[in-house]
């Protein structure tokens, strides 16, 4: 217990540290490199390291377990939260709070946070954590939501909930093309694609960002779409979930309304020829590249070679 007490007590101290350095020898001059991972490739992670512990007072700091992700959780749903007490994860696509149309997730979560006082916390998912409730107030806070339009994650597909994009377009100066407006369209279409396939409760990341610095996080997902020119995106597979594997490029330049159109019949391969449990990031690991391609191709002339045959 006292060494727990410590390492609790030291987390604010190191993290400040962290951030020092960052804030004092990070690139502030041009904004695509001015995130701490640059810092700590250009420097080294025992240069980075040792200036921490200097900003520490010269301490030393214990090298980091070998720990890996074993597991992934998002979580949304009500859950009781360790104290008693009890949080509800809202899913709040692309991390954008607004009224739309039917959907009034941000006078609906102003009217929770009115009447129930909670606080709120955000997730590096772009989803909502409303905590400190009480179970009494469950049915209340559903009624609520639904009354809103703002569906619990029962009710939205594994597709779109482990969706995400970054707001692109008009907000980032950086943006070459649209992300944050037009991924509820992608997702739209890729669930049609999914049920038709019978692979609609399959869990996997899809990623969007306007531009290649990657805000959305979509070097590590399964499916990443990265905007590259104007309406046009690379498409990267064999990501995970877990966000600890890097993806690489599968179709380069691909006009936005061709998207879910490319990915097709990689999910056909993927439905066909998966191992058991395997997910879409692992096959495409797995099988690499140049043989997913080489069954695109060959799906594609089979396709031509049907429609051919029904026009004659």
């Amino acid at each position: 217990m006292a060494e727990e007490q410590k390492t609790s007590k030291d987390v604010l101290p190191v993290v400040t540290a962290i951030v020092m350095v960052q804030r004092d020898f990070g690139n502030r001059a041009e904004r695509n490199r001015a995130r701490m991972k640059y810092l700590v490739h250009d420097w080294g992670l025992p240069r980075f390291k040792a200036k921490v512990e200097e900003y520490l007072g010269d301490r030393t700091l214990a090298d980091p377990h070998p720990v890996d992700s074993h597991g992934y959780d998002d979580h949304l749903g009500w859950h009781p939260q360790g104290d008693g007490k009890f949080y509800l994860g809202v899913n709040v696509e692309n991390g954008r709070i607004k009224d739309d149309g039917s959907l009034r997730l941000k006078t609906g979560l102003h009217r929770l946070l009115e009447r129930f006082r909670m606080p709120a916390r955000l997730t590096p998912q772009q989803s909502l954590l409303l905590c400190d409730l009480l179970q009494e107030w469950k049915d209340e806070i559903l009624a609520l939501l639904g009354e809103h339009g703002i569906k619990t994650h029962e009710e939205i597909s594994n597709a779109r909930r482990f969706a995400m994009a970054c707001p692109a377009l008009p907000t980032c100066g950086l943006a070459i093309t649209e992300s944050e407006r037009v991924m509820p369209s992608v997702v739209d279409e890729l669930e049609v694609e999914l049920a038709r396939l019978g692979l609609g409760a399959e869990q996997f990341t899809i990623r969007m960002t306007g531009c290649p610095n990657g805000c959305a996080r979509p070097y590590t997902s399964d499916i990443g779409l990265v905007g590259k020119a104007v309406g046009k995106y690379t498409i990267l597979v064999g990501g995970r979930m877990l966000g600890n594997r890097l993806n690489v490029i599968y179709k380069y330049m691909v006009p936005l309304r061709e998207v879910v159109k490319e990915l097709v019949p990689l999910l056909v391969y993927f439905k066909a020829d998966r191992e058991p449990g395997e997910s879409l990031g692992d096959f495409c690991h797995r099988n690499g590249i140049e043989k997913l391609l080489r069954f695109d191709a060959e799906y594609k002339r089979r396709a031509e070679s049907r429609r051919a045959g029904t026009h004659a």
